[in-house]
């Protein structure tokens, strides 16, 4: 195999597999209601059981459970208007936290930034179907582009120790993507310019969360999350990034308004 095939070599499936889940998440992003709300339920369900396996794979029956457990929790706070619902969201943070055997704080942590972040994608697609499509764009313009100049140009790493294969040459690039999105939201949707910098912020927030994720998986020796999606790996590998943006614009949202992101 040529040092070109090699670096090329998962592209094909990558892409597949990508196309395969965004017709999927097109249909149900714009069916949105009970549909989009099963989605994100079942998707933090799977992510929350490969944060289990990762942590101890050696037994898959608790991991399975504690799945179960998110997608049920998840799904009444979803349906709790009332403040207090959000407390449900630390059932199980602090389960998994009592019956892991090690990286207890790890699992609890991580696990509480996913179901915010699932509960923010569905507050964000409940507000508007274009707020969460903005947002989706952000993050696949940012990992797209950041992935190919990372390969053709190479350069210094951004961050070796935690993401060996990440180049600031596709982390630069990748704001560039983002930033182009925001100003096609501004050319063709009318938006505020405030949006460009937004997009920036959210399109590094999603890089962040790849990072994050990559830690975490260096901390567990693991290469992927699971096997469950060929190329990608697993969910949290194929949606790490769009859960770290999710966090970020829930918070910009809350502390500026849509507005103040350019909405």
């Amino acid at each position: 195999m040529t040092a070109t095939a090699g670096k090329w070599g998962d592209l094909r499936v990558r892409v597949l597999s990508a196309a395969v889940m965004a017709a999927i998440g097109v249909v149900v992003v714009w069916a949105g209601g009970v549909w989009f709300h099963i989605l994100v339920v079942f998707a933090l369900g799977v992510m929350v059981w490969e944060l289990a396996m990762m942590i101890d794979a050696a037994r898959p029956t608790r991991a399975m459970w504690l799945a179960v457990l998110t997608a049920a929790v998840l799904s009444g706070q979803l349906y709790t208007p009332e403040i207090w619902g959000f407390a449900l969201l630390a059932v199980v943070p602090l389960l998994g936290a009592l019956a892991l055997p090690r990286h207890r704080l790890l699992f609890a942590t991580y696990a509480l930034g996913l179901q915010l972040a699932g509960w923010g994608l569905v507050q964000l697609r409940h507000d508007s179907a274009a707020l969460l499509v903005w947002l989706v764009l952000v993050v696949i313009a940012s990992d797209v582009l950041g992935y190919f100049a990372g390969r053709l140009l190479g350069g210094p790493k951004f961050w070796p120790r935690v993401s060996p294969k990440k180049t600031w040459s596709g982390t630069i690039a990748g704001w560039g993507g983002a930033a182009a999105v925001g100003l096609g939201m501004v050319w063709f949707a009318g938006a505020n310019w405030s949006i460009v910098w937004a997009s920036v912020i959210v399109g590094f927030a999603g890089q962040m969360g790849d990072i994050v994720e990559s830690a975490f998986k260096r901390r567990m020796g693991v290469k992927d999350a699971s096997d469950l999606i060929p190329g990608h790996g697993g969910l949290m590998d194929r949606f790490d990034a769009l859960m770290g943006a999710a966090l970020v614009l829930v918070g910009l949202m809350w502390l500026l308004g849509p507005a103040g992101v350019g909405l």
